[in-house]
């Protein structure tokens, strides 16, 4: 074994295991004069198979290892880490066990939630006034006609109701739409919930589901007339975002990786949609 080792380093053991043996009187001194007559030859081996620009060499990679070992834990250790949490203490405290799926008013899985914004009602109505969405009228007799008629004539209606889904056992607190088009048949919408969690600044949650409506038809499972929405939430969370981000109406665009449960399901409408399964959030700005 010590053979194996530079010569320096098997000389240094030696030693250390000579003072040893002194200390705990454990030897004699004859002994070590035959181990010591050992670690000489084992030195003078050492040489002549290692010149000593192999041992520089060899002692430089070494080096050279440590440092990158070195360097490496302090990354993981004051970078890498306490980004992680600072990015997780970061987090919303109404984002901790959030509902993932909105329900019709007969208990059926709506629209999956994929957005979120930090920030009181004012803030929220400002930013969405300001990338050009309107907010979507309440349903009632004269919006039910209006949107009528949007779809069918082709007019425009740029506060066409939305139908409501439920979260928190309540309707949308908001909705609001950017139309496509001349008529009510396409348009962006999303549905937006009040979240009852406020962070150490308190502010509020809002928590919703953005999407986009593609076409009007019957629902495939109550047969009603109502909008089928794409299948690619992703896309519409994305353009959301990145339209408030544009507008400087948010601070930054965050995510939370594995929110929803699964990749794919379908709506109360009998939609299917498809996600990466991230919610999407950013923080509003004043």
């Amino acid at each position: 074994m010590l053979s194996s080792m530079p010569g320096n380093d098997a000389s240094r053991v030696m030693k250390l295991n000579y003072v040893i043996c002194r200390a705990t009187g454990f030897g004699r001194f004859e002994r070590w004069a035959m181990v010591s007559q050992e670690v000489d030859h084992a030195v003078d081996s050492d040489q002549l198979r290692h010149p000593a620009g192999g041992r520089r060499e060899w002692l430089s990679t070494l080096r050279y290892g440590l440092i990158v070992v070195l360097l490496g834990y302090l990354a993981v250790a004051y970078v890498v880490l306490p980004l992680g949490w600072w990015r997780y203490e970061k987090r919303h405290p109404a984002l901790t066990n959030a509902p993932t799926l909105t329900h019709t008013k007969l208990g059926i899985p709506g629209d999956p939630l994929n957005v979120g914004f930090v920030g009181s009602e004012e803030q929220l109505i400002k930013a969405f006034h300001a990338i050009g969405w309107t907010e979507a009228e309440k349903i009632d007799l004269k919006s039910s006609v209006g949107i009528a008629e949007s779809t069918v004539l082709d007019r425009p209606d740029a506060v066409a109701p939305v139908s409501s889904l439920y979260l928190f056992g309540r309707k949308q607190d908001l909705a609001f739409e950017l139309p496509v088009g001349e008529s009510a048949r396409q348009r962006h919408h999303v549905r937006l919930w009040r979240c009852e969690e406020k962070d150490d600044q308190g502010r509020l949650f809002w928590i919703g589901s953005v999407t986009f409506d593609e076409r009007v038809g019957l629902s495939h499972t109550t047969e009603e007339i109502t909008h089928h929405i794409s299948p690619d939430v992703d896309g519409e969370r994305d353009g959301l975002l990145n339209s408030m981000l544009k507008a400087k109406q948010i601070e930054a665009i965050e995510y939370v990786n594995d929110f929803q449960p699964q990749a794919q399901g379908k709506n109360g409408g009998g939609d299917p949609w498809k996600t990466d399964q991230r919610l999407g959030w950013g923080t509003l700005i004043d």
